[in-house]
């Protein structure tokens, strides 16, 4: 059964009409994003997820959007106390507080896909890291992984994630701005992963430098189709090799997020 057949009789039909069955669950906290008609019915809301997930202890409401440096967005806690949880993807242990730091748990698959690709004894780059989603796994993989982060309470947990999953010795973990030219100066990587934040695109030129002849980029952008398409083509004409460009989520009716797989030719 799901949400909205859950709440149907106690949720007007002509309110119910704008409520989703699909919400973000994050470790025990389950993460709503509601229209305003149904924001006065957050704690019915809750109680029906929590009789049927005896897992979720905690239901927040998105009250804002992901903004600024931290990429964080602002919750209302409507039932449960603590933001924070542990997270499980893929035999991996995330620590967080969903208050102070970005996670996304729709990438869990694509994360997979591309940690999956890092072969042991590869140096690894991977910007604006968050918690460490990718960052664990390829160091699990064998992998020399350098970890850049602006978000100071990002930072505090990755450093807990390391020694929490046991690749501590693998990470170099660096508080500071992956767009900076001068962060890595001196550093050259087999692989980089940029989950570029929304609007950031320019890091891209910063990154690519540090990846050696014959590289692998996975590179992360917010575009529509069209947008994407001759982003592909400007790539190939740059010199890259593009060996898959796919959508993996979408943030708005026409606008998702995409992944390009490169290799560096120059």
């Amino acid at each position: 059964m799901g949400l909205k057949d859950q709440v149907r009789g106690i949720i007007p039909d002509h309110t119910l009409c704008s409520l989703s069955d699909h919400f973000d669950v994050i470790g025990d906290i389950a993460v709503l994003t509601l229209a305003p008609s149904l924001a006065v019915y957050g704690h019915i809301l809750a109680d029906a997820i929590i009789s049927r997930r005896r897992n979720i202890r905690t239901v927040l409401i998105k009250t804002s959007r992901i903004d600024g440096c931290s990429r964080t967005a602002s919750y209302e806690v409507i039932a449960g106390i603590d933001t924070v949880t542990t997270h499980h993807e893929y035999g991996f242990l995330y620590r967080l507080d969903i208050g102070t730091v970005f996670y996304n748990p729709r990438l869990a698959s694509e994360r997979k896909r591309v940690t999956d690709q890092v072969c042991p004894g590869e140096r690894v780059l991977v910007p604006c890291c968050g918690v460490g989603p990718f960052v664990i796994p390829a160091a699990a993989r064998g992998a020399s992984v350098v970890a850049v982060e602006k978000n100071p309470e990002a930072c505090r947990w990755l450093a807990e994630n390391v020694q929490l999953n046991g690749v501590h010795d693998r990470v170099t973990l660096v508080n500071g701005d992956a767009s900076d030219p001068d962060l890595l100066t001196g550093f050259m990587f087999d692989r980089a992963v940029i989950p570029t934040p929304y609007g950031m695109d320019t890091i891209f030129d910063v990154i690519v430098p540090r990846v050696k002849h014959a590289g692998i980029i996975h590179f992360y952008t917010f575009k529509n189709r069209k947008q994407a398409d001759a982003m592909a083509v400007e790539f190939e004409e740059k010199g890259y090799d593009v060996i898959l460009k796919r959508a993996c989520g979408n943030v708005a009716p026409v606008v998702n997020r995409w992944v390009f797989d490169l290799v560096k030719q120059d």
